[in-house]
């Protein structure tokens, strides 16, 4: 090759490498720009999903907070409830054996007029019969003795053990009622006079006591007005005594044989307050 030849090739080389580098040069520049806008634009979502993640996230948390704070509200809630009911049921309680103490004390006094009543009754007849004989006893008895003193009249020895148990001379009102079943067992108010001498046993602690005499007014005046109370008072004392399946099968007892009485209602609230089911059932033969 000439000189001048090589000359011509060399500057054509220049040339096309003069204008061909900066033609890659500008792809390069372009294709950086591209990824640093694509960088760009991934920075951005990424740090808009962290905002919105965030954003989601104190969400969440207030909603969990509101709810723990709901939860903790019905927990309170639920615990004065509770409260509130057993305070009710304590009432409830309080004001059943309140109702207990005026019934009883309400057959006392019903018991006590009567007796009155009867004592009165007596006593107009008394006065009938003595009005009656004036004639005939005008002069001495025979033989020239003194007229006999006659015994306490039933409703004179009921009345005065009944004043002494009601003023709490259990001991005095407990031997006047004994001394009155031994004169006027078969009267109607023997049931009664057997009965209190029960209430004197439970009143001084002799349970199995009183057991005894709340049987023997179940047994012997079953269709006398204190069947009902006798049989609630023993249901008690043998709750009392620790024989609760046996305590509460006699108050169960009651309720099916006196259904609408006043002491169903007082056997009902005892065995609810034990957790036993008030079913009725009927009544045992035996009441041993």
């Amino acid at each position: 090759m000439s000189k001048k030849s090589f000359a011509v090739l060399s500057a054509w080389l220049l040339l096309t490498l003069g204008f061909a580098a900066p033609a890659r040069a500008a792809d390069t520049r372009s294709q950086l720009i591209q990824i640093q806008t694509q960088l760009q634009i991934m920075q951005d979502n990424m740090t808009q999903m962290k905002q919105s993640f965030d954003e989601r996230m104190g969400v969440m948390k207030d909603m969990i907070t509101q709810q723990t704070e709901s939860v903790n509200k019905m927990g309170s809630s639920i615990q004065s409830l509770q409260k509130t009911l057993g305070n009710q049921t304590n009432e409830a309680a309080g004001k059943v054996d309140q109702i207990s103490g005026q019934v009883q004390a309400l057959h006392d006094a019903v018991d006590e007029l009567k007796a009155r009543l009867a004592k009165v009754s007596k006593q107009l007849d008394d006065m009938q019969t003595g009005q009656q004989n004036i004639p005939s006893s005008q002069g001495m008895p025979a033989g020239g003795g003194t007229p006999r003193s006659s015994a306490p009249s039933p409703d004179a020895l009921y009345n005065a053990a009944l004043g002494d148990f009601n003023a709490g001379k259990n001991d005095l009102a407990s031997d006047e009622f004994k001394q009155f079943l031994q004169a006027y067992g078969n009267t109607d108010l023997a049931g009664n006079a057997q009965f209190y001498i029960g209430e004197i046993q439970y009143r001084q602690g002799n349970l199995q006591g009183a057991v005894v005499s709340y049987n023997k007014v179940l047994d012997q005046y079953p269709g006398g007005n204190k069947a009902a109370a006798a049989q609630l008072k023993k249901g008690l004392a043998l709750l009392d005594l620790g024989q609760r399946n046996q305590g509460a099968q006699e108050l169960r007892s009651l309720i099916a044989r006196f259904p609408k009485s006043p002491e169903a209602v007082q056997a009902r609230d005892r065995l609810n307050r034990l957790g036993v089911a008030a079913e009725t059932s009927r009544p045992s033969p035996s009441h041993r």
